[in-house]
């Protein structure tokens, strides 16, 4: 590899978010929901590192518990920011990203999972759901109402809209 390739190399891994997984089992679990890695780099038999282009969208789950229970249960949906463009840092992801939701604490968290589940049911890829639409869950459930459903015509129109502009 030549200086330019090299250079070329380095500013394409500068664009990419990194997500630090740990799984110790009952303990620490950290894992991606949703959301297509270009890269893994593996730390050991616990930990692993995938990196995710800009533009692209990801759930990332984190849990953890003690000897008298859970303790952290969250889920982040992230966009992965361009560079130079401002973002919100998130635990484990580096350098951070446009937080589209974030939840804490089982029932929430379990929410959002049902919400992703009934979403992949009507066949539509989860990275593909419309940002406000995962900015529109994280706020009904902060005022503690129900969500609008994500249903096959709001896609269909989010689709046209990303189409045109």
């Amino acid at each position: 590899m030549n200086a330019t390739q090299r250079v070329a190399a380095d500013h394409t891994a500068d664009t990419l978010a990194h997500v630090e997984l740990t799984w110790i089992e009952k303990r620490i679990e950290h894992w991606i929901r949703f959301g297509p890695a270009v890269h893994e780099q593996i730390l050991d038999r616990r930990r692993r590192i995938l990196s995710f282009p800009p533009d692209t969208v990801f759930a990332f789950l984190r849990w953890a518990a003690n000897d008298f229970g859970t303790v952290v249960s969250c889920i982040d949906i992230v966009r992965v920011t361009r560079l130079g463009e401002p973002y919100q840092t998130v635990p484990f992801v580096r350098p951070g990203g446009e937080s589209l939701l974030r939840q804490s604490g089982w029932p929430k968290v379990r929410q959002v999972l049902e919400a992703i589940d009934r979403i992949e049911a009507i066949g539509i890829d989860p990275v593909d759901v419309a940002p406000d639409h995962w900015r529109h869950l994280h706020n009904r459930m902060l005022s503690g109402q129900a969500a609008r459903p994500y249903t096959r015509d709001r896609h269909d129109a989010w689709l046209r809209r990303r189409a045109v502009s």
